[in-house]
């Protein structure tokens, strides 16, 4: 595998593809004329406040969660067929030229009503070259949004292109996030089935994704399964969340999707899934996430750069089954490098952005310290497994090049359902798990000056469990290559926490893999368990 947005994803949908089978009742059949009758109880109320905003509508469908597992099972039943892609005068757009056109905010999907939530669609173009479906619901009816180009707004330098020639590419949830009355975006969906959210004050960072196929895989290359279809629930007039279902499609795997979104200072969503492998998957990631890590105080010497740190990501937290906290900072490897922390019934995991103060980075537009952290919360017991990172090779930032998701230790047996349930915290804040251990704030190494051996120094923050006297505290140091020299903890008080101080003499030929345990009393485990790959 290599960097996704080198690589150039594939953004997909399934506009051509639900005409395709519309026929055959899978989903709802797109509208043929513009303001062709809806059925259904209100549907015609529905119609005529939406019309007078501009937005037109296909037939009116009885729809539920069941709905989309109906079609996915269908799917599954059924060789797969890829979606027809957009015209190539659309798919020839450059960069700039998309940035020309934008959804038109006065015409947001459920506008005219009191919802709480609305959407705005993206147009397909130079990245999402396969159309999506996006269907409104309303009191239990679903009808699909008919693409049309006056919908959006189009500056001057916009070329003149047929609307016949694209669609939607996806959409964006705004709401009355931090002011009443202004509604401003917290969640996307747009490409493959790639998605993301912000909390209260956030910038966008690191992805989600809907599922991980051979991601950095020895088999072959990897299988970027499609959100094809979407349907986007009216909210009531009070509600605090969002609700929108998906329908996955790939050569291997067909899954119903639903995202109950929550925004606030953290966004949270309730995802449930149900999958249809076509195919056995043995190499299946479960709520992957995909950040960007460039470099920090780990590697800052190989980057000839103004900034401090570059990251949307500076570590994967894992709490396990086990009880305990696993912190493993983040690295940009010099080769793809994948690293395995197997686990029975996990907590939690997810890539964290800890380095909150603006001076870690020194960057007044990107705003780093501004990125949200993404972590997965499973519901139910998750059984054997492991939580897997991959770290790709980047030389500049707008590469994802970390991926981190959880792999089931059983394959994912063909002609079968899986259920999967769990929630995603977007914070800037601390995970659930926070506050169990003392969490590692800071990762340093350097050679030694006047001996051999290279020193790492890791810091602990303030926290109860550190006890008052940091001669009660053990630093358990290990490596799987070369050797421990000595280790040592300090109260360091600019933290009001520790600092562990480990000298260790590493082979120059292989790669060696980095443990710091912090024990009071010889007897309990005080803080997270401090893991990293060193890489000669």
């Amino acid at each position: 595998m290599t960097a996704e947005r080198a690589e150039g994803l594939s953004r997909r949908g399934a506009l051509g593809w639900a005409l395709a089978l519309a026929a055959g009742g899978l989903i709802p059949r797109m509208a043929q004329a513009e303001g062709e009758a809806a059925a259904g109880a209100g549907a015609g109320e529905q119609a005529a406040a939406a019309a007078a905003n501009g937005l037109q509508f296909g037939e009116a469908q009885p729809f539920s969660a069941a709905t989309v597992e109906d079609m996915a099972r269908a799917l599954a039943a059924a060789p797969y067929a890829a979606p027809p892609e957009i015209s190539a005068d659309w798919q020839g757009l450059t960069y700039d030229e998309t940035r020309e056109i934008w959804y038109d905010g006065a015409r947001a999907l459920f506008g005219e009503t009191d919802s709480p939530v609305r959407a705005e669609m993206f147009a397909a173009s130079l990245y999402q070259k396969t159309p999506v479906a996006v269907h409104a619901v309303q009191d239990g009816m679903a009808r699909e949004v008919i693409f049309a180009l006056d919908l959006f707004v189009r500056t001057d330098r916009f070329p003149a292109l047929p609307e016949t020639g694209t669609g939607f590419a996806g959409f964006r949830l705004t709401g009355q996030v931090e002011t009443p009355g202004v509604f401003q975006e917290y969640a996307v969906w747009q490409g493959a089935t790639y998605f993301r959210a912000v909390g209260r004050g956030q910038q966008y960072g690191l992805s989600a994704r809907g599922l991980a196929l051979r991601t950095a895989s020895g088999k072959g290359p990897e299988e970027f399964p499609l959100f094809r279809s979407f349907w986007i629930e009216q909210a009531e007039k009070h509600a605090t969340f969002a609700t929108v279902h998906a329908l996955m499609d790939s050569p291997s795997v067909t899954g119903a999707y639903r995202f109950t979104v929550s925004p606030g200072d953290a966004t949270v969503m309730d995802v449930e899934a149900v999958l249809f492998p076509r195919v056995d998957l043995d190499e299946v990631g479960i709520a992957p996430e995909t950040s960007m890590y460039l470099f920090s105080d780990l590697n800052r010497l190989r980057f000839d750069d103004f900034r401090e740190a570059v990251h949307d990501s500076d570590g994967l937290l894992i709490a396990s089954g086990s009880g305990a906290t696993m912190w493993r900072p983040l690295m940009n490897p010099q080769g793809v490098e994948t690293s395995w922390f197997a686990d029975t019934a996990p907590r939690g995991f997810g890539l964290m952005q800890r380095a909150r103060d603006p001076l870690a980075y020194n960057d007044l537009a990107a705003h780093y310290e501004r990125r949200p952290s993404l972590w997965v919360e499973p519901k139910g017991d998750w059984g054997e497994g492991a939580v897997v990172l991959v770290e790709i090779p980047a030389d500049k930032e707008i590469y994802d090049n970390v991926v981190a998701f959880w792999r089931p230790k059983a394959p994912l047996v063909a002609g079968q359902e899986h259920r999967f349930g769990y929630r995603l915290w977007w914070a800037a804040g601390a995970p659930p798990v926070d506050g169990e251990v003392a969490p590692v704030i800071a990762t340093r190494t350097g050679e030694r000056v006047f001996e051999e051996g290279r020193l790492f120094s890791v810091d602990y923050g303030a926290h109860p469990a550190l006890g008052q006297d940091p001669a009660d505290l053990e630093a358990r140091v290990t490596t799987s290559a070369g050797e421990v020299r000595g280790a040592q903890v300090f109260a360091n008080p600019g933290t009001g926490g520790v600092q562990v101080a480990a000298t260790l003499v590493l082979p120059a030929d292989q790669p060696s893999e980095l443990r710091i345990e912090l024990w009071r009393g010889g007897r309990t485990l005080v803080g997270e368990v401090w893991l990293y790959r060193w890489m000669p």
